[in-house]
C-alpha cells in the first residue's frame, strides 16, 4: 500500500471496507466505489472537492454503468475532505438530501478518529439507499471493482 494510507487505514480495515462494498452490492444493481487520494496535486489546489470527485468519477469510468447507478465516496486524506457523488440515475431519484445525511454520518465518525467505521457505515447506508431504489436485477454483474482505490 502507499505510505500515507497506513496512517489512515490498515490492510485489515481496507479488506473490511471492500467486503462491505461486496455485501452491499449483493442486494442492488448499483455500484459503490471508495477512492482515497493522499493529497491534492499541484494543479488541484484551487479546485473544489466536488470538482476533484467528478474528475475521479470520470477517470474510473463510473458513468459507464448500465443503469447510471454508480456512487463514489471520494476522500482526500491529508486535507480530510470527502464527498459522496452519485451518478445521474441515482441522483435523479434520491436528490441531494440523502447524501447530506450520509456526509454528516461520515463526519461524525471521522471526528472521533473512526475512519474505517465511518467508511463502512457510509457504504452500508449507500447500499440501503441503492437497494431501496435499485434492487438487484436478474443477470446483474459487478461492473466496478469492490477494492478500495488508493492514489497518491
Amino acid at each position: 500500500m502507499k505510505s500515507f494510507i497506513h496512517g489512515f487505514l490498515n490492510n485489515d480495515e481496507l479488506s473490511r471496507i471492500s467486503l462491505a462494498i461486496e455485501n452491499a452490492e449483493k442486494k442492488t444493481s448499483g455500484e459503490i466505489v471508495v477512492s482515497i487520494k493522499g493529497k491534492r496535486g499541484l494543479f488541484q489546489t484551487g479546485k473544489t472537492i466536488r470538482q476533484l470527485a467528478e474528475a475521479e468519477f470520470k477517470r474510473l469510468r463510473m458513468g459507464n454503468t448500465r443503469d447510471k447507478t454508480g456512487i463514489l465516496l471520494y476522500i482526500v486524506y491529508k486535507s480530510r475532505e470527502f464527498i459522496v457523488l452519485a451518478d445521474i440515475g441515482i441522483h435523479s431519484i434520491t436528490g441531494e438530501s440523502a447524501w447530506e445525511n450520509l456526509r454528516d454520518l461520515i463526519k461524525d465518525h471521522f471526528k472521533k478518529g473512526e475512519f474505517s467505521g465511518g467508511i463502512i457505515s457510509a457504504v452500508n447506508q449507500m447500499g440501503e439507499i441503492l437497494t431501496l431504489h435499485f434492487p438487484i436485477l436478474p443477470g446483474d454483474t459487478n461492473e466496478l471493482s469492490n477494492k478500495v482505490i488508493i492514489r497518491l
